[in-house]
């Protein structure tokens, strides 16, 4: 009985000491945030009318990053494609379902060489607008979920698969008007939590949290501008304990160009982006 006991004693010994030393260091006792980047985002939103029911959803944003060579604006750092086919379900909801295509150009300032300075991000996507009336205000929630195959910049690196899960909280409020028509200025306040899920994500489940505020100008009832200001932060997915933070200026033209004939048309409807 003793030898046994001794034994057991070794290999419980035995195990803790392999243990600490294949699980590495301590788990951090604090977060860690990195000091924050700025970004310009120049997007364009197409809501364009194809039938009674259904409109094509084309978007286009080209988002440019700080460097340490390019400081501010920074240079080019993604290039989105988002297109997808939506229905109209009522004037205060609607879906749409369809793919992205998100050029990714490695803006790290590493020593090292890299293989490729661009790579392409395939993602599906399906979302959820509801659109909520008060008083002269709008308000919005979206749902959007995508489904996304991201690459690394070395030479023949894997795809690794992620879900993203997307809820935006919206409000636009007419400034000059008591309702939303042309020359009617808005201020837009928004707030947005990524997460995402996948065998990739160990213990960063949040991947963005954006604070946006925006004002904008309806020009028509087919084109809309306007400008605001972004506050993002999220985990890094190599270490969970890691934050990244950025102050994003952005820039928006939506249009929503209708080619069916008059007798067709259904009343306006609220589509945002």
């Amino acid at each position: 009985m003793i030898k046994k006991y001794y034994l057991y004693l070794f290999f419980v010994v035995f195990w803790i000491c392999c243990g600490s030393g294949l699980y590495g260091q301590e788990e951090p006792e604090e977060s860690k945030f990195k000091e924050p980047v700025t970004k310009t985002w120049v997007n364009t939103y197409g809501n364009i009318r194809i039938s009674k029911r259904l409109f094509w959803v084309a978007q286009t944003h080209f988002r440019f990053e700080e460097t340490e060579s390019t400081p501010f604006a920074g240079q080019v750092g993604q290039i989105y494609n988002r297109h997808a086919i939506g229905y109209i379900y009522s004037k205060y909801f609607n879906v749409s379902l369809g793919g992205v295509l998100r050029l990714n150009f490695n803006t790290e300032a590493d020593p090292d060489p890299v293989d490729r300075n661009m790579v392409p991000e395939w993602r599906i996507w399906h979302e959820y607008m509801f659109a909520v009336p008060l008083s002269s205000m709008m308000f919005y929630h979206r749902i959007r979920i995508e489904h996304r195959w991201t690459q690394d910049f070395e030479e023949n690196s894997d795809y690794i698969f992620r879900n993203r899960w997307r809820y935006m909280f919206k409000a636009k409020i007419p400034i000059n008007s008591d309702k939303f028509q042309s020359e009617t200025f808005y201020f837009s306040p928004e707030a947005e939590l990524i997460m995402q899920s996948g065998k990739a994500v160990i213990g960063s489940p949040m991947e963005d949290l954006r604070l946006h505020a925006s004002v904008g100008y309806i020009i028509n009832p087919r084109m809309t501008v306007a400008t605001g200001l972004m506050y993002s932060q999220g985990q890094t997915l190599s270490d969970a304990s890691e934050y990244k933070q950025s102050w994003t200026l952005r820039f928006h033209l939506y249009f929503s160009p209708d080619f069916r004939k008059v007798k067709n048309k259904l009343p306006s409807i609220h589509l945002d982006d």
